[in-house]
């Protein structure tokens, strides 16, 4: 018989909600220990710091967690795999996370562009800029046409990119992020990269280092605004499935793309277990690799996970067991949909509605139907919060 596993899952976005609720379908769940609301008496509500990495391991030490999974990407970067691992009396928790090492792919843009570029992986082209090569970045801009993609280096949660319809924009954005400072270390070292036209989708993986299993395959909404405007956010929604995407497409993400990459961490000695997230654009039909993420996509895993129907629990065994290869990935033929919702002043506070139906069409207009029952509970409410989201998601369908 199958032991029962104490898990415990870091962060409190909606990716984590989605996970928990994954989670707790599981047989395979004893007790689940997640910030999430449920009446499912196997959850223990609990709200941790991911950036207190003693913290978590007493708590690993305390409830005897047999499995942890850390959803958002600050803790990853920063090494929380490799403290865990090195940590007394933890020698038997399994961590769903890559190590720091392996977690540069996202932790550094150039990295993974100089990861790609030497691994044969197709990217746009690029140029790293930093305070004493802001002459020669300005250079290189004007030696592009528009639009221009400026990107800060390291984390920005989701709000690193830029994109600049003008050269002028360009310019005084690369200077805003390395000599102003307006990202943050984060930006202090930035990429310059050459905009591609095309159709883009989110690609995301769980390998144990050896085989790998493609998730549902999403496209999620990074603007603001509806039609792609404003600026760049952690996410506005997403909707799974994709119909571009089809067999042929994603036999080329995995020969270009996913091979080579599992191939070039290899022969850089980089073990890597965990979720890996490529942001992909089709050009002209072929696949491009625009980022990595070492982590589940957020708002994606909202549309991605409800469409898994194989168990959760038993695909996060396998990953760090190294059982991939005997694992099957059952994914429903049903689609969903998942809006985010924001105060709309600063757009900070954040949740999700996700809706799934057999149909795009018909998971869309459930969503929208949820939405507008919470707006207008919320307009008669004694003080109601303005609520903002983009009314778009999926609407090119």
């Amino acid at each position: 018989m199958q032991q029962e596993l104490n898990i415990l899952i870091l962060g409190n976005n909606g990716r984590e909600s989605a996970l928990a609720h994954s989670v707790l379908s599981s047989r395979r769940c004893h007790r689940l220990y997640a910030d999430y609301a449920s009446t499912d008496p196997r959850l223990i509500p609990t709200a941790i710091d991911p950036s207190d990495f003693e913290g978590v391991a007493n708590f690993c030490r305390d409830n005897s967690i047999n499995l942890i999974v850390v959803g958002p990407p600050e803790p990853i970067v920063a090494g929380i795999h490799d403290y865990l691992a090195a940590s007394p009396g933890l020698e038997n928790l399994r961590i769903v996370a890559p190590t720091a090492e392996a977690a540069r792919l996202e932790g550094s843009k150039e990295f993974a562009k100089e990861f790609m570029a030497e691994t044969g992986i197709p990217s746009p082209r690029f140029m790293p800029v930093d305070e004493e090569t802001v002459g020669e970045g300005l250079a290189y801009l004007e030696s592009m046409t528009p639009p221009y993609i400026v990107k800060a280096d390291g984390l920005s949660d989701g709000r690193g990119v830029v994109i600049c319809a003008d050269l002028a924009e360009a310019k005084d954005v690369l200077e805003d992020m390395i000599i102003e400072g307006i990202k943050g270390e984060a930006g202090r070292h930035v990429l310059i990269e050459q905009f591609v036209p095309g159709q883009e989708c989110s690609v995301i993986i769980a390998t144990d280092g050896d085989d790998y299993v493609m998730l549902p395959v999403a496209i999620d909404y990074k603007r603001l605004g509806d039609g792609d405007t404003g600026p760049n956010t952690p996410g506005m929604g997403a909707y799974s499935p994709v119909i571009f995407a089809d067999d042929e497409f994603k036999s080329m993400v995995d020969k270009h793309i996913i091979t080579p990459t599992l191939r070039g961490l290899k022969e850089r000695g980089i073990d890597y277990q965990g979720f890996l997230y490529f942001g992909i654009i089709s050009v002209e039909g072929e696949p491009v690799v625009l980022e990595y993420n070492v982590r589940l996509g957020d708002p994606e895993a909202q549309a991605i996970l409800p469409r898994i129907d194989s168990d959760i629990v038993e695909l996060l065994e396998a990953i760090v067991e190294r059982r991939l290869g005997e694992y099957e990935m059952k994914i429903s033929e049903r689609a969903a949909i998942s809006v985010v919702l924001t105060d709309a002043e600063t757009h900070t506070e954040r949740s999700t509605v996700t809706a799934v139906a057999d149909t795009l069409d018909e998971a869309r207009r459930q969503v929208y139907d949820i939405i507008g029952t919470i707006v207008r509970r919320n307009d008669n409410s004694p003080h109601p919060k303005p609520i903002y989201y983009r009314t778009d998601i999926g609407s090119e369908l």
